[in-house]
């Protein structure tokens, strides 16, 4: 990593609020370039506390911009951080309203040149699209990472209409102590309690709203850019990595946008390409960024649109491993997406009909739903995950590279009303090691769309159809291709609660790859890594970091496994400013290997924020679960807030939801 000190421009910092047509005021922190000519403004929008949370993160990259002829803005979205308002659901009608308030508000500033981008990651990279589908007349460009145009089946919500127990729940408790935390004296001044307690006052836990809608119904259509591509004006740098979750957005905006776009697909995990964090190469992506703003937001001719409109990274085979710094492989060029050079190769399943009916902990070796460049975070050897599926192994005799999306064909019978298949390509090696490739799930009551719940006609054998997540990846002479197919995936999926797996015809049933013919382009490079100057941010050691990042525990005798997660996130530190931050989080999933009734999550926060030079010591502490029966979810949510030694607020949420699809 290179660190930037001498720019263009010189630079000023200044926080501001920005004021919304209903007179609330959202925090704002903007970095501009020391000049008497108006510029174009970037806007970054999140939840995520500018002043604390992202913060480190910030001044790697606005300081680089404002120093590159950019007005560089981070806003914190309403009832969050340092903003006015009371919180509201992610992606609300007001939070894309006011998103595009701010945006109108930038371009009428005098040291704005009136037009505006939009960039982010994540949240940030999701209500991007969102308002650039409103077209306020400013928006001009925006670059999009890590985010979705589905928020139904491709976020943290559902996956192939089933429940994602593992970030549903851990997302929404994330949140829950998120929203939770007052602003800062330091910025507000001493409104800061009232502001906390009326803020909390208008707290609910996402989880009840999320698992009120099991089914793609117009909550989930709302924020989901594919409902329109053509709203999008826009040009759009969709950018995703293959350790991400949300890589296959960037393979529909390419296919669907209709202005100016274009993609790129990295080994990354859910992180911005620059950082370093693991899987690499890393790439210097604020240079490759600037090119996009300085063609779309400055006129300035560049090589920017020359590049192919989709490059991807394909890594070459790998040994199974937590974590990689960098994968082996290299870079692809693709003129449109659909690629002319991928072909769907069929490869037709072997055998008799058998029996899938997986243990309740099949899926444990799954590693982390999102990735964020931790040790722990990736799937380990996938050999005793393929042992409670039913597999079935191509031999590869020559080099087989693919590009996209899988597709499996699945023959099943079922004596059941429901059930769920959960599809894996994996890469095994001679000597028999298994490294997950890619995957995919079908709730199979979704099996005709994801907008609708259809029983299983007991007893009947259909086909079914789904694809995989998209991948990058070269198969050598010498290994094997291998599907394994379960009906159970835990902790990703929550299992339902009347299955009893399915038998699988392999006759008619069938794996589809998207095989890329051609070489690699080693024309496609990237300048190297580089930021600006980083936050002095001091990480004093702590005991939590003696933890295991995942840890699975066995109870052989109750035939009971637990897996618990550190999501570590960022743990405790010390700001330059003064504040102590103190974060602590663990996630525990809990099921017996024979009850898919037995399955728990929990997800247990601690928070201190203290600046001793204003007497100013504030500590949250949430837990929240979901446990189930045949007939519903259950939840139960606590917060407790603390001022001083004075509990300020306490409250607990306790919420039967039916279990419609889910």
């Amino acid at each position: 990593m290179q660190i930037r000190s001498s720019f263009p421009y010189e630079t000023t910092r200044e926080d501001v609020q920005v004021p919304l047509p209903d007179g609330t005021k959202l925090y704002a922190r903007v970095w501009r370039p020391v000049t008497d000519e108006p510029v174009p403004a970037l806007l970054e929008y999140l939840p995520y506390r500018l002043s604390d949370w992202t913060a480190p993160r910030d001044w790697q990259r606005h300081p680089w911009y404002a120093g590159h002829g950019y007005a560089s803005v981070r806003v914190d979205v309403r009832g969050h951080g340092n903003s006015e308002g009371m919180p509201g659901d992610e992606y609300s009608a007001v939070e894309l309203a006011d998103g595009v308030a701010v945006v109108n508000w930038l371009a009428q500033q005098p040291w704005c040149s009136g037009k505006v981008g939009m960039f982010g990651i994540s949240w940030g990279g999701f209500n991007s699209l969102q308002i650039a589908a409103l077209a306020p007349e400013p928006l001009k460009a925006v670059v999009t990472v890590c985010s979705t145009d589905d928020r139904y089946d491709n976020d943290v919500h559902y996956m192939g209409g089933s429940v994602l127990a593992v970030d549903m729940h851990a997302w929404a408790a994330t949140m829950l102590a998120f929203v939770s935390r007052p602003p800062d004296p330091l910025f507000v001044g001493s409104d800061w309690r009232e502001m906390w307690l009326a803020r909390l006052e208008a707290v609910d836990p996402f989880i009840h709203t999320w698992l009120d809608h099991q089914t793609r119904d117009d909550y989930w259509r709302h924020g989901s850019v594919c409902e329109d591509y053509s709203a999008i004006g826009a040009a759009v740098l969709a950018v995703g990595g293959f350790h991400d979750p949300y890589r296959d957005t960037v393979l529909r905006l390419v296919e669907h946008l209709p202005g100016d776009v274009r993609g790129l697909i990295g080994p990354w995990s859910h992180q911005y390409p620059d950082r370093g964090l693991p899987p690499g190469p890393a790439i210097g992506f604020l240079q490759e960024t600037l090119r996009w703003w300085d063609h779309h937001l400055k006129g300035i001719e560049n090589d920017v649109m020359a590049e192919p409109k989709l490059r991807s990274w394909i890594s070459d085979s790998h040994r199974p491993a937590t974590v990689y710094d960098e994968l082996p492989g290299g870079w692809a060029g693709d003129p449109s997406w659909p690629s002319p050079n991928v072909t769907p190769v069929s490869y037709a399943l072997q055998g008799n009909p058998l029996i899938v009916n997986s243990p309740q902990h099949t899926g444990l070796d799954a590693g982390r739903f999102f990735p964020f460049g931790n040790d722990a975070d990736l799937p380990p050897d996938q050999r005793d995950e393929d042992a409670k599926s039913a597999c079935f192994e191509f031999e590869v005799p020559a080099a087989v590279r693919i590009l996209g999306r899988p597709r499996v064909t699945l023959r099943l019978r079922m004596d059941v009303p429901f059930g769920q298949a959960i599809a894996r390509v994996c890469d095994v090696a001679p000597d028999g090691s298994s490294t997950l490739v890619t995957r995919g799930v079908l709730n199979l009551s979704a099996r005709h769309g994801r907008d609708r719940a259809d029983a299983w006609p007991v007893g009947d054998t259909e086909d079914v159809t789904f694809d995989l997540n998209a991948i990058g990846y070269a198969f050598p002479p010498g290994h094997r291709i291998r599907l394994a197919v379960s009906s159970a995936y835990w902790p990703w999926i929550w299992p339902r609660a009347d299955s009893a797996g399915f038998v699988l015809d392999p006759a008619g049933s069938s794996l589809e790859l998207p095989v890329r013919e051609g070489e690699l382009d080693p024309g496609i490079t990237f300048a190297a890594p580089e930021q600006s100057e980083p936050l002095e941010v001091v990480y004093p050691a702590t005991l939590d970091e003696q933890r295991p990042e995942r840890l699975v525990v066995r109870d052989v005798a109750k035939g009971e496994w637990r897996l618990e997660v550190d999501p570590r996130y960022g743990g405790t530190r010390v700001y330059p400013d003064g504040l102590e931050f103190t974060e602590d989080a663990l996630e525990t999933y809990t099921i017996n290997e024979s009850d898919p009734l037995s399955a728990r999550t929990r997800s247990d926060w601690t928070i201190r924020l203290h600046r001793p030079e204003l007497a100013w010591d504030v500590r949250v502490e949430s837990r929240s679960e979901i446990t189930c029966d045949a007939a519903d979810f259950i939840t139960s949510n606590e917060v407790v807030c603390k001022d001083g030694g004075e509990v300020v607020f306490h409250r607990t949420w306790e919420k039967r939801i039916p279990r419609t699809a889910g």
